[in-house]
């Protein structure tokens, strides 16, 4: 009988379309209706507006309002660069909100073109810093235009009852995070989610190194400015003239300096500006959003994936600095096992090969169990919003764990040094001057993914590492099979002695649970995959060797000198379970994931010229003096 209701609402639908002209676009044309558009367009209404900032600069601004005017409802609110479309007072989208479960509980949906983007006024600019001091009642800047359109919203949109909540996943995030700085008093709640944070350690830079094939694909539509107010994405820059994108990226991009004249056309500004800024200056300490977050007021979920390998950093860097900051706040942190922004889509129990459990399916537990309680318990009173400091999902052994803190503090620190024969153990080496060594050639450089893609992957951080193994380019250490479950918990601290014949280099370090060789195939596995003897990748990060004295003042390695470098790989919540094997690869190209360094030390790598790229004989050392390791925390209870 339902269904019959529903096939019948449908039809009148439709037919509504037919007979009314006016109204033939209710649903934008490239929407399919289905449940949740029907839902939409039957339960709330749409208004557009031009809502003024302080100063006199106009944000488009759209309200979906639920239809019962019985009551009064809380507004949940997004800032955007990507458009609010669709565009049109009798046009509907086909979702709202961060999930349809609360569009079905009705709130009041604003979303916002942010300044100089799509149909708002201004001038956008690329993560606007933050001020601690206005020079007048008209300086601007993302936290008051946020704050400028709440109180609008506040004072000129009916049956609201006074609260706000903000929400964004990715650079949505960072607008989301703003808010909440200085944030207006009606703002009572903030899901920053996959926040972008600063770009000089997710995005486009990990530890100095370019991330190449993230930033290209996204800096082609994202970087073109704006002649006037648009309803769609400009075209983009240039088109990618092979699917092999290492050999798109060995042809346009290797070196740098092709890049504007062969793909960007110098119709990039922002490009420019990352060119004009190699290193760790004013422009990008301006642009970090983590420094700015103090004396927050609202509740925050700060959210993120363990395989985001987009905005990793983002959500650990704001959590921290706001525990530190405010540690009064009531801020909690969620890790889930998702790629960028997975929470928001799908089940989440799947990722690449790797299978996370689905009982029940961990996205799916997010968008009902966390985040739903959490905004219906700020926003409209109602539940609990019993939710630890620290939720973390924990892989390996696929389960959710809770902390009072995060990292947590139940923890025993636990050393795993390198050994020339290539195994892995809390054994301190006894040799003397022990290294192993390999040639690293800009030519030929270890490719990050066996997937023929011309994008950055958003599987990679799980994909099998065995192809990289059999390279002689990638050094291997192992443990042997273990007798116990380890469960790490937080970073795991780099320390690798080195050498180079050359003035340069980058080290990639990867961090790998390996499967035993009598592990079967998840069902989910397509027939030429093979999980036994899989070399799962947990937790990798690159580091741009110029930086480790300073990300501000690069300099060269001194030729055959042994140098320590010392990093961090970002936090995890991995159980090694009985029977794996724990792997260390280290390397020196990741391509075309990050750009390759010439090994020949220059002032800008960007600027770098043919003749400077050189093959290098790298050297890492695992003697009695100089022993290469990596350090971790292991949870004890």
């Amino acid at each position: 009988m339902r269904k019959s209701i529903y096939l019948f609402s449908v039809f009148l639908l439709f037919a509504f379309f037919a007979c009314n002209q006016k109204d033939q676009h209710l649903i934008s044309e490239q929407h399919f209706i289905n449940e949740n558009s029907l839902f939409i367009v039957q339960n709330y209404d749409k208004q557009e507006y031009m809502v003024s900032m302080r100063d006199g600069i106009k944000l488009y601004t759209v309200v979906y309002s639920p239809k019962d005017k019985s009551q009064k409802y809380p507004i949940l609110f997004k800032r955007t660069p990507y458009s609010c479309r669709p565009y049109g007072k009798d046009k509907m989208p086909v979702s709202l909100g961060s999930s349809m479960k609360l569009a079905r509980d009705l709130y009041i949906f604003v979303y916002q073109d942010v300044r100089g983007k799509f149909m708002s006024e201004g001038n956008f600019v690329d993560m606007r810093p933050i001020h601690d001091v206005y020079k007048d009642s008209t300086d601007i800047d993302e936290s008051t235009d946020a704050w400028d359109t709440i109180d609008w919203l506040i004072k000129n949109i009916e049956n609201n009852n006074g609260k706000v909540g903000v929400w964004g996943n990715s650079y949505p995030g960072y607008y989301a995070s703003c808010a909440c700085i200085n944030a207006h008093p009606a703002l009572v709640a903030a899901t920053p989610q996959c926040p972008v944070t600063d770009w000089f350690w997710d995005d486009f830079h990990h530890n100095g190194a370019f991330f190449l094939t993230h930033y290209l694909p996204f800096g082609r539509f994202f970087g073109l400015e704006r002649p006037e107010p648009i309803k769609k994405w400009p075209e983009p820059v240039f088109q990618f003239t092979s699917a092999d994108g290492y050999r798109f990226y060995m042809e346009n991009a290797v070196p740098l300096s092709k890049i504007n004249d062969r793909l960007f056309h110098h119709q990039i500004p922002f490009w420019d500006s990352v060119i004009a800024h190699p290193d760790y200056d004013y422009f990008w300490q301006n642009m970090s959003l983590t420094p700015h977050l103090n004396n927050i007021k609202p509740a925050v979920l700060i959210v993120g994936g363990w395989f985001d390998a987009e905005d990793l950093y983002g959500p650990f860097a704001q959590y921290a600095q706001i525990e530190k900051s405010t540690p009064e706040n009531n801020t909690r942190i969620v890790i889930g096992p998702w790629k960028h922004g997975g929470f928001a889509r799908g089940d989440g129990s799947v990722l690449g090969n790797v299978f996370f459990g689905n009982n029940p399916p961990p996205s799916d537990y997010y968008r009902d169990s966390i985040e739903f309680p959490f905004i219906s318990y700020y926003l409209k009173a109602k539940g609990k919003a019993a939710l630890p400091d620290a939720l973390m999902f924990e892989t390996g052994n696929n389960i959710w764990r809770k902390f009072d803190t995060w990292p947590p503090e139940n923890t025993i620190q636990k050393t795993l040094f390198f050994h020339v024969n290539g195994l892995l153990s809390e054994d301190k080496p006894l040799e003397l001057d022990a290294c192993n060594e390999f040639i690293s050639d800009p030519a030929k450089p270890v490719p990050y993914t066996e997937a023929i893609t011309v994008r950055m992957t958003k599987e990679y951080m799980t994909d099998d590492q065995r192809f990289a193994a059999k390279r002689p380019d990638v050094l291997v250490y192992q443990t042997d099979a273990l007798n116990k479950e380890l469960t790490i918990a937080g970073k795991i601290h780099v320390k690798l002695y080195v050498s180079t014949d050359q003035s340069a280099a980058d080290w990639i370090v990867k961090l790998i649970d390996v499967y035993p060789d009598n592990f079967e195939n998840f069902e989910h596995n397509s027939p030429n995959v093979v999980m036994a003897g899989y070399q799962q990748m947990v937790r990798s990060e690159v580091f741009r060797g110029r930086y480790r004295n300073s990300f501000e003042k690069p300099e060269p390695f001194i030729p055959n000198k042994i140098t320590l470098i010392e990093f961090d790989l970002l936090d995890v919540l991995h159980t090694f379970k009985k029977g794996h094997q724990i792997m260390i690869q280290v390397q020196s190209t990741w391509f075309p994931l990050v750009d390759i360094n010439p090994q020949k030390y220059v002032d800008n790598i960007y600027l770098a010229k043919e003749e400077d790229f050189v093959k290098a004989t790298h050297r890492i050392y695992s003697s009695s003096n100089e022993a290469s390791n990596i350090a971790f925390s292991v949870i004890t209870k």
